[in-house]
């Protein structure tokens, strides 16, 4: 993995995975809706990011444009892992543990649960 994304920069992140190519403005009216945030800080996150090797800039418009350029899912899993290690020893039972307990889970979300653990286990 290029760089490990701050908290601000995962929710860039998150806008382009789910976008795909954006612009400057585009990332900002979306942040806008779930904080405060000015134009420029934006730009400058993005422009640090690209320079951090998190995005790609495409020049070629008078309007520049990004993408990711790293995975979600490798991003999400590098992360998990970091996360696991550091603050539960490098239990995922722990962490699977702590993350249930704190959230309510829908029937659904259970069932995808154990459909998950089952194809796990079936692996092995």
């Amino acid at each position: 993995m290029k760089a490990k994304p701050t908290e601000s920069e995962l929710e860039i992140l998150q806008v382009i995975w789910q976008k795909g190519k954006v612009t400057v403005r585009e990332v900002h009216e979306h942040l806008a809706t779930i904080k405060d945030t000015g134009y420029t800080t934006t730009l400058k996150q993005m422009q640090n990011m690209h320079a951090k090797g998190l995005l790609h800039r495409d020049e070629q418009n008078r309007t520049h444009t990004y993408t990711a350029a790293i995975e979600e899912q490798a991003t999400q899993k590098n992360l998990v892992q970091n996360f696991m290690a550091s603050a539960f020893g490098g239990s995922a039972k722990n962490l699977v543990m702590q993350a249930l307990g704190q959230g309510n889970p829908s029937k659904e979300e259970l069932d995808e649960i154990r459909a998950f653990l089952d194809q796990i286990e079936n692996e092995k």
